[in-house]
């Protein structure tokens, strides 16, 4: 592998991992909006009619779960992001303590 490769890979895994990110964003203000719509049905209907009371708090509670799972989600991917772009910065830092004259075409063992 050469360090044009390994830094192309790094470059790949991380550009990924941030459209995820996005995405789990995406899911986090569906649920969002979910809880909200919720929120409002209880809001209007606590005292009339029965149903869609029910309905606003199945929703509420959904949006509310849906919104834990997605926000944990996103935290950990976003450590996850921190900690390849930790572990490249460390072995481009390795492999030019070894060799100070890397010029991207030479072939790198890793441990």
């Amino acid at each position: 592998m050469t360090i044009e490769e390994m830094q192309k890979g790094y470059q790949n895994e991380v550009a990924y991992q941030k459209h995820m990110l996005r995405n789990l964003g995406y899911w986090f203000q569906l649920f969002l909006t979910v809880s909200a719509i919720g929120l409002v049905l209880i809001y209007y209907f606590h005292q009339s009619t029965m149903w869609p009371f029910v309905i606003g708090i199945i929703l509420m509670v959904v949006g509310v779960l849906g919104m834990f799972v997605f926000g944990y989600a996103s935290w950990r991917g976003r450590q996850n992001v921190t900690l390849v772009i930790e572990d490249y910065e460390k072995k481009i830092s390795e492999i030019k303590k070894i060799d100070k004259n890397a010029s991207g075409t030479e072939k790198i063992r890793f441990k």
